[in-house]
């Protein structure tokens, strides 16, 4: 697992209360995570400032999973 995908999950566990190890890399993140768009955009913001990235609304409409996520930072930094 890539530095910037275990991040990614440590950071969404603990803003959602949830355990890491429960958090599958494939699993979509709107059901892993029992949130919704607007709880996913404030999200997304908050990864922004922690990957220092910024990521047009465009690219995000096809990512679902933790590492489509992770992957559409990488490409960022």
């Amino acid at each position: 697992m890539s530095t910037t995908l275990n991040s990614l999950i440590e950071l969404c566990a603990r803003r959602f209360n949830r355990n890491p190890q429960d958090l599958d890399p494939a699993a979509d993140v709107f059901e892993s995570l029992g949130v919704d768009s607007m709880q996913v955009l404030s999200l997304l913001t908050e990864l922004e400032q922690q990957f220092n990235v910024e990521i047009p609304d465009y690219e995000l409409r096809e990512v679902r999973t933790f590492e489509q996520l992770a992957a559409c930072i990488e490409t960022r930094l």
